[in-house]
């Protein structure tokens, strides 16, 4: 029943003033559409400015522009929450952190993650005959039964928080070293301090770490080599399929890779904007290559930028809250302002999904489109 998911899509259009008679969703007919292929592209720390669609002051993501005029754009939608961790439970389970027990973002060293009672997109999807793959920035929970593989995902290749999280031993990036591990009568010790940073960036696929320290200038090409590899072999499977994608992007550290390495006259931010929207643009071309008829691409982000981060950090467009600026705090990610949470948004879906339409329609991660999705595959009902 997955095709369930773009009814839900197309009610919220509905509800923006939007009316196109695109398919018929009728349970009494004989015939039903197939259950479409659905990949969810999710940025790290994006602002709403960013989004060249979105502000002219900002031109650096033509593949994403390009998707917003073959698209539908929505310009007040706004992620569950202004931290990565409950905007991402939130993403998957369609419940805000304080009922599905997210509230916080988890660290190296914690041991939970997202309630292993909460019940997932992909677990939902798999049951319904997806094939079902993760790609990129998990953070809900990297131990025992919260890893991927335990929460619906066939396949899993990426980070387990952050990439911030730890320390590295390449250079140029904006991390602590790794600390040579301090030993007594031939035995490893804690060095009596916090080892938060004393544990290197883990690379996963599946179950097996393959990379550690991660190489933050390759990781972006990675991700997208994986995620067309998936899409290609899960094409022609005969199965739906179901690719989440958490992008790195655009968390600090920022790095480059050399190809689009910034000329010094730009910024780091705007050259990874740029690499960001190239992954983005490979794996919209390898849907439409492959897939084009019946999959849904959503695009959206986590939170807001991360102000802190001053030049590494996003744009908000004009939601820049004078008044609090005023008052020495900050109006984007960590905080319930909107700058924090109003993120870009975009759906895609040639045929089915009308094409250059904006809506203006106030949305929220993740009614649309998990919650409703959820709502109609399992015997409980799932509340926002």
């Amino acid at each position: 029943m997955g095709w369930l998911f773009l009814k839900v899509l197309l009610v919220g259009m509905a509800f923006s003033g939007f009316f196109y008679p695109l398919m018929d969703f009728s349970i009494s007919g004989k015939t039903r559409a197939p259950q479409p292929n659905i990949v969810i592209i999710l940025a790290d720390d994006m602002g709403w400015g960013d989004l060249g669609a979105n502000w002219a002051e900002t031109k650096d993501t033509t593949n994403l522009d390009k998707m917003a005029s073959e698209g539908m754009r929505f310009v007040d939608f706004h992620a569950a929450a202004s931290t990565c961790s409950p905007s991402r439970a939130s993403l998957l389970t369609g419940r805000l952190g304080l009922r599905n027990g997210v509230t916080h973002n988890f660290a190296v060293t914690s041991i939970g993650g997202l309630p292993v009672n909460e019940t997932t997109l992909a677990e939902v999807l798999r049951q319904e005959g997806y094939i079902t793959a993760m790609i990129g920035k998990w953070h809900l929970g990297h131990h025992g039964s919260y890893h991927p593989n335990f929460r619906g995902f066939d396949y899993y290749f990426g980070i387990p928080y952050s990439n911030d999280m730890g320390c590295t031993d390449a250079p140029g990036y904006n991390y602590p070293p790794c600390p040579a591990c301090p030993q007594r009568d031939g035995l490893w010790r804690n060095p009596g301090k916090d080892c938060y940073t004393d544990v290197a960036l883990p690379l996963y696929e599946n179950l097996n770490i393959v990379e550690q320290p991660v190489n933050l200038s390759s990781l972006a090409q990675k991700y997208a080599e994986r995620a067309v590899e998936f899409i290609e072999q899960a094409s022609t499977s005969g199965r739906p399929f179901l690719l989440y994608v958490g992008l790195a992007h655009m968390h600090v550290p920022l790095s480059v890779t050399p190809p689009l390495a910034h000329p010094q006259s730009q910024s780091l931010y705007r050259a990874s904007l740029r690499e960001m929207d190239s992954l983005v643009g490979q794996i919209k071309d390898k849907v439409d290559h492959v897939a084009r008829e019946n999959t849904l691409l959503w695009f959206t982000g986590d939170n807001g930028p991360w102000a802190q981060k001053c030049e590494l950090a996003g744009s908000l467009g004009p939601f820049f809250g004078l008044w609090q600026t005023h008052q020495g705090g900050s109006p984007t990610k960590q905080t319930t302002w909107e700058g924090g949470h109003r993120v870009p948004a975009l759906a895609y879906w040639p045929g089915r999904v009308p094409a250059n339409v904006t809506s203006t329609a106030l949305l929220r991660c993740c009614s649309t489109p998990t919650v409703g999705l959820l709502e109609s595959m399992v015997s409980c009902r799932l509340s926002a």
